[in-house]
């Protein structure tokens, strides 16, 4: 009877080995698509020339526990080699080449990256470094990889470890904490938390511009936001029918996450979701999918090898090679089987006593002595997107730059005459969410040592470029808009958050005349 019962309680939490390749191969691709992005800023958020100089860096945000090797240079050269070595281990993982060492060296550096400017994350970030972390104990490189190719099929594809139960809390836990810390009436009695969100120009998108002018229906989101956080998870933990119960929470949660997507403008927290199911897929949507792309995938295969003699060789000048001559016993197995699936329970515990953090009672929380593995292994996590409540205030930023001739331009929109006006689109003037993330932190007093930092550098490029009129002295401007309830009008204000000047340069000492 003890077999049987405790086989029903993991049933939940068995996965399949094949959804695990998939999970893998998600987090690879939204971890490329992070680099890339990121790439496009290497000298603006991670190196001294930039917004965050490594001094300020560590005065102001350091903790002592963290690490980050792209704290090894403040020259955007450096961030350039590390970046590629980050993306060079990202597509080993995607393709599974040595997986469990190709995961741990991308989780390595996706926390680096993340530590070196801490002032551009967002709550996808968190997620992304927790999926990468528990991946380094799930074995999703046993198939659809590389390191599979020369090994036979497993016997079955069922797979159930602590670890795997540490992914299903984990994803539980981001939409539980969310709707815990969604404290405020307005989400769950008002019904306005969504046209507060909406309200917010910095974040809308065209499809939210669609439905804002709608409180009715605002109001049924709002609460259907709430209550589908509080709920959908309950369905992970259901120990029969589990097939659709998985089937239903990946539909919802794919819904619920495009419809933020087209909504409001959160980067890339909807891919980072998306990929964060996949490896809840059951065999019953594996096995359809396989019918449907492997035969595509098959015809493929031919059509690549008859372009590879028609490709340049290419080798690399220095071939590294290893070998392992280490023999484990049946004995030793078991041991490190055993040692790694006690760390990852306990670790288990310790991630779900740090969500206790903001939603439970004093006496149950964490003390500080306890957090600093949670900061050296960059476990620490917080899900409060719009969370107890949605943020009123809301805004555009103007640059205003003096030219020497007195005219005034506004930098954020490439040097046209300054003006008050609202632009079209708030949205459309940050050149990525990071940018967004960077300007919502630089309105906070606890971050007024920001300010001169990006005020100077916003000069210091703007000069550097020849085809823009020369700018020496500049304003950093936010018009101010505090959202009102009931769609009432808002009179902005204006607010001087900074303001900076070309040096002046030291005049060379006058020549003495001979004699003299």
């Amino acid at each position: 009877m003890l077999p049987r019962a405790l086989a029903f309680i993991r049933r939940p939490f068995v996965v399949d080995l094949r959804a695990l390749a998939m999970l893998r191969a998600g987090i690879a691709t939204v971890i490329l698509i992070d680099l890339v992005i990121r790439s496009t800023d290497l000298e603006a958020h991670y190196s001294n020339m930039g917004v965050l100089p490594l001094q300020v860096l560590y005065e102001h945000v350091w903790n002592p526990y963290m690490f980050s090797l792209h704290t090894i240079s403040g020259l955007w050269q450096v961030q350039a080699v590390l970046f590629l070595l980050s993306g060079a281990f990202a597509v080993a993982l995607l393709v599974g080449y040595k997986t469990r060492l190709s995961t741990i060296l991308a989780w390595i550096m996706l926390v680096s990256v993340q530590n070196r400017n801490v002032l551009i994350g967002q709550g996808g970030d968190d997620l992304l470094r927790m999926l990468l972390f528990w991946g380094i104990f799930l074995p999703w490189g046993r198939v659809y990889s590389v390191d599979s190719k020369d090994k036979p099929l497993p016997e079955t594809y069922n797979y159930f470890s602590p670890a795997t139960v540490a992914y299903i809390v984990q994803i539980a836990l981001v939409y539980w904490c969310t709707a815990l810390l969604k404290s405020a009436p307005e989400w769950s009695k008002d019904g306005t938390a969504i046209y507060y969100a909406l309200s917010l120009d910095q974040v809308l998108m065209p499809g939210g511009k669609l439905i804002y002018p709608y409180p009715m229906l605002l109001k049924y989101m709002t609460l259907g936001v709430y209550y589908t956080e509080m709920l959908i998870p309950f369905a992970l933990f259901i120990p029969f029918r589990v097939t659709w119960w998985r089937l239903l929470f990946v539909t919802v949660i794919f819904f619920f996450h495009l419809g933020i997507s087209l909504t409001l403008f959160v980067g890339l927290f909807f891919l980072i979701n998306w990929a964060s199911i996949l490896g809840l897929l059951p065999p019953l949507a594996i096995n359809w999918l396989e019918d449907k792309l492997l035969p595509r995938a098959k015809r493929l295969g031919p059509r690549l090898a008859r372009l590879r003699p028609h490709l340049p060789a290419w080798r690399l000048p220095v071939q590294i090679r290893f070998e392992a001559t280490v023999h484990h016993t049946n004995e030793s197995r078991e041991l490190l089987r055993y040692v790694r699936d006690t760390f990852v329970s306990v670790l288990l515990v310790y991630v779900c006593w740090w969500n206790l953090d903001s939603i439970a009672n004093e006496k149950w929380l964490m003390s500080d002595r306890m957090r600093w593995f949670g900061y050296l292994f960059r476990t620490d996590q917080h899900w409060g997107m719009f969370a107890p409540a949605v943020f009123k205030d809301d805004g555009w930023y103007i640059l205003d730059g003096t030219t020497p001739t007195g005219q005034h331009i506004d930098l954020n929109r490439k040097g046209r005459p300054t003006t008050e006006q609202k632009p079209r689109s708030v949205m459309r003037l940050f050149k990525n969410d990071r940018w967004r993330k960077y300007s919502e932190n630089y309105l906070f007093i606890d971050n007024m040592y920001m300010r001169p930092y990006y005020c100077n550098y916003l000069l210091r490029i703007w000069n550097e470029d020849k085809s823009h009129p020369p700018v020496n002295h500049l304003d950093v401007i936010y018009m101010k808009e505090v959202t009102q309830p009931d769609y009432k009008p808002v009179v902005p204000t204006h607010e001087n958050l900074c303001s900076c000047e070309v040096p002046t340069p030291i005049a060379p000492p006058a020549k003495v005349a001979a004699g003299q």
